[in-house]
């Protein structure tokens, strides 16, 4: 008897984590302990099989709060959900949905936004799809939306948020050999920062001459676009959604975004990942749909 065994899975096991695989093998893994201030991904692993993402800072011990990938906000309401020296974290309340597929794995989750009393600021629902290209590239789309618990809620102005990513050392311009690139051709930190652009490039040297890299697609629905990135050559990228503005959002009005990330080959190909652009700017946004038996619900693209 034949089994249709899914090549793409998202593989939940201990200490809260998940395992994205495909044909069995890692690709990405998420981590939900209560013994981190926030949850995030780590690693992002490329074509090689190498990490493309660190946990903390090369040379900076007061930068562990840098978490591969990992979404966090320096002033919700005042309070500083960025840094790891703080009373407010940011939990995970309930894994929602795990789906497998031949073309790709999806995970649901809830995430509690607690100041230190843990009172609870704002809910994100996060929607994380993985899915594989060709010759060990991967795509991860992230889609979330941030709703308060109360009537309205001040996202201020801040450099540091939403996404960050933080790329492994030997990536990094500072302490590796490679360099970042944006969509509009800049090259480096100095003429990069600040400066806006459809998306980010952070590529270099995995092992020995072998390059890989990640690129950062900002959608262009997302507020304030587009907008300034925050780059830095020892190592970390993130769209700035809120570097010249604040956000209020409110239950009628929550701030939903969508990102992606793709874990590539080589040095970045600028015309084929403006394509890659283009097709993420024109698709879809995923819904959460009820389903029949054996499944309660059901991710797929909205129509």
């Amino acid at each position: 008897m034949a089994y249709n065994i899914p090549r793409v899975q998202a593989v939940p096991i201990e200490d809260s984590q998940v395992s994205f695989q495909v044909d069995g093998v890692e690709r990405l893994r998420w981590h939900a302990g209560r013994r981190y201030t926030r949850p995030h991904f780590y690693p992002l692993l490329g074509p090689s099989g190498r990490p493309l993402t660190r946990m903390g800072h090369p040379a900076a011990p007061d930068h562990d709060h840098h978490k591969s990938i990992w979404f966090a906000h320096h002033k919700v309401a005042g309070l500083n959900f960025w840094g790891d020296n703080t009373q407010n974290q940011a939990r995970q309340d309930q894994w929602v949905h795990y789906q497998d597929g031949d073309d790709e794995a999806g995970m649901v989750v809830d995430i509690g936004w607690y100041d230190g009393h843990n009172a609870k600021l704002m809910q994100q629902r996060l929607i994380a799809v993985l899915r594989p290209m060709e010759q060990g590239e991967t795509w991860l789309e992230l889609q979330t939306t941030f709703t308060p618990t109360g009537n309205s809620l001040m996202l201020e102005q801040t450099n540091f948020a939403f996404l960050a990513v933080r790329v492994a050392k030997s990536i990094s311009r500072h302490y590796g050999g490679g360099h970042l690139t944006n969509s509009e051709g800049a090259v480096g930190e100095q003429e990069i920062f600040g400066k806006p652009a459809r998306w980010m490039d952070y590529s270099g040297p995995v092992i020995g001459e072998t390059w890989e890299g990640i690129t950062y697609f900002n959608h262009p629905a997302n507020p304030h676009t587009p907008n300034g990135w925050h780059v830095r050559d020892d190592g970390w990228m993130a769209a700035s959604v809120c570097m010249h503005d604040g956000i209020e959002i409110t239950k009628n009005r929550p701030l939903n975004l969508r990102f992606a990330l793709c874990a590539h080959a080589g040095q970045v190909d600028a015309k084929r990942t403006e394509a890659l652009f283009e097709d993420f700017a024109s698709s879809s946004a995923y819904d959460l749909v009820k389903a029949q038996r054996p499944y309660r619900a059901w991710l797929q693209r909205g129509g």
